[in-house]
């Protein structure tokens, strides 16, 4: 039979008893919400998502009961701490697309922003722990990045250097396999910090533009091999490097 929550009035005179030091001051719901929350964001990253919620809630600091008047289930936990942890910025994708400026100097700012979402400690591991243990729970965000992020960077490289979009199955392909080596790039520096304790740069923004130099001085003779149409930049950055 399933464990019964307690009522909220009982799970209240738990949340006093809760509180740390011994002290019977009530915390709203909204800041013990966002403290565990932020308890479990931590614990994820360090732990990822094995134990049971009576384990997770030990190492939250909280009882099971109270846990549960937040979040009912350590699903619903994991979703709200993906959802925090996994935001979108929609001006990233309006900055891909803007010709106004050179897809260099578009490349090196959309992934100067993105690196200083992605390169942190919960994000590098919580995506990791869930790629390994979660199966289909990367799934959602690696399609946006694909739809929103791979696609559109590749069609303004084609349209910057006059090669002919991608069309046909085969060149999609290769176009989503040449952009995921640069994203890799970017990412690793993360896995090298967060996953095996690597000293990393603290130049990411010139790790950056270098990777995307060598990227814009190879990727268009690649695809000009490729479609045999040779590749004419309209308007090409002045090397940064």
């Amino acid at each position: 039979m399933p464990r019964k929550v307690r009522t909220d009035d009982a799970a209240a005179q738990n949340e006093v008893h809760e509180n740390p030091k011994g002290t019977t001051r009530r915390l709203a719901p909204e800041v013990r919400e966002r403290q565990i929350l932020t308890k479990a964001i931590d614990h994820f990253a360090t732990h990822g998502f094995s134990g049971s919620t009576r384990e997770l809630a030990r190492q939250l600091g909280v009882t099971q009961p109270l846990l549960y008047r937040y979040f009912p289930s350590k699903e619903a936990l994991i979703d709200r701490v993906y959802e925090e942890i996994y935001q979108w910025d929609s001006s990233w994708e309006n900055l891909i697309k803007d010709r106004a400026v050179p897809i260099q100097e578009r490349m090196v700012r959309f992934y100067s922003l993105y690196a200083e979402v992605i390169l942190r400690r919960e994000w590098i591991r919580i995506f990791i722990f869930a790629g390994l243990t979660r199966e289909g729970i990367n799934s959602k965000y690696l399609s946006r990045l694909r739809e929103r992020v791979f696609v559109p960077v590749m069609a303004e490289i084609r349209s910057a250097y006059d090669l002919p979009p991608a069309t046909s199955p085969k060149q999609r392909e290769l176009d989503l396999e040449l952009i995921w080596s640069l994203h890799a790039s970017i990412f690793y520096l993360g896995v090298r910090k967060w996953i095996y304790g690597l000293p990393v740069s603290d130049d990411v923004e010139g790790h950056i533009e270098r990777h995307i130099d060598a990227f814009l001085n190879g990727v268009p003779k690649a695809l000009k091999h490729a479609s045999k149409v040779a590749p004419k930049a309209k308007t090409r950055a002045k090397s940064i490097v």
